[in-house]
């Protein structure tokens, strides 16, 4: 089952930014507690180029410019149960979904970026093809402890595509506010949304670490939200050894007083660890920054 959704939109103007003008930096770390990391990131950029097979050509050096970024991907994936089925399968997943992603270059050149069914879809489809591949690793069995969450972002400018199974988050920062476009795919929300628990509640219950959608796991539902985006906006993915230790309102601080990606994700990190980090802990930072005359 695939979910479609449209996150609220916000104005998006301009051109796209030059790879310069990106800012981004991610981490991850095992914690205090922890022996091992199960967590994995990914940040890349997709770009079109052109190989030349056969020529006449003495040089062929003169015939590449510099290759237009089509898009920009980050990723997180937390490995479920604590075991070296959970750090496998969040590999798998990452590995599996930027495959995939590689493999539909064609779709990201040819396609209307503002036509959000065909990215949703490609989106989609590449939760589905890495659950599948997870599955087959640990033998079809569900439930087998080989599974993870999975929390992406494409940027093609001026959209963004929010791709999400599992409890790892997506916030974004617009005019100083923060918003969590993601949400947790937990029992505990679950329970939320039906009106039995509040959000205070949840945070406290057992059941917030009780995954209702993993990739491998026995439910499987990728929701996949489109973001308009804007020059100054900063997007934060993070596993949930973030947020377990670091409130909204400190994130929010912390991303309104940052100077770089770079600092500010290792000044979340140290946040994390110094309330204690029981688990481990991704996180990523992204934002678009004019350096125009």
């Amino acid at each position: 089952m695939t979910a479609i959704e449209n996150a609220p939109s916000a104005r998006a103007l301009g051109r796209k930014p030059v790879d310069d003008q990106v800012d981004f930096h991610g981490l991850t770390h095992p914690g205090k507690v922890r022996k091992e990391n199960q967590d994995h990131f990914i940040v890349a950029s997709l770009h079109k180029r052109m190989d030349v097979h056969l020529t006449s050509l003495p040089d062929t050096g003169r015939l590449y410019g510099e290759a237009e970024r089509l898009a920009f991907l980050a990723m997180v994936a937390d490995g479920v149960g604590g075991g070296p089925g959970g750090e496998a399968a969040s590999r798998l997943a990452l590995e599996a979904v930027s495959q995939y992603v590689a493999e539909s270059m064609d779709c990201y050149y040819t396609a209307d970026p503002t036509d959000d069914q065909t990215f949703a879809q490609a989106l989609a489809n590449a939760a589905l093809h890495c659950h599948e591949d997870v599955l087959k690793r640990s033998d079809g069995v569900r439930g087998s402890g080989m599974a993870t969450t999975l929390t992406l972002m494409l940027f093609v400018w001026p959209q963004a595509y929010l791709l999400q199974v599992g409890d790892s988050r997506y916030y974004i920062l617009r005019d100083g506010e923060l918003t969590q476009i993601s949400r947790d795919q937990t029992l505990a929300q679950v329970l939320v949304d039906d009106g039995v628990f509040s959000r205070t509640e949840a945070s406290k219950s057992p059941l917030s670490n009780v995954l209702s959608s993993a990739i491998g796991g026995s439910e499987t539902t990728p929701v996949v939200t489109g973001i308009d985006q804007d020059w100054n906006y900063v997007h934060l993915l993070c596993s949930d050894g973030l947020t377990k230790h670091v409130s909204d309102e400190r994130i929010a601080e912390r991303l309104r007083s940052m100077t770089s990606a770079k600092q500010v994700c290792e000044d979340l990190l140290q946040d994390a660890l110094d309330d204690g980090g029981s688990d481990n802990i991704s996180i990523i930072v992204v934002r678009d920054l004019r350096n125009d005359a």
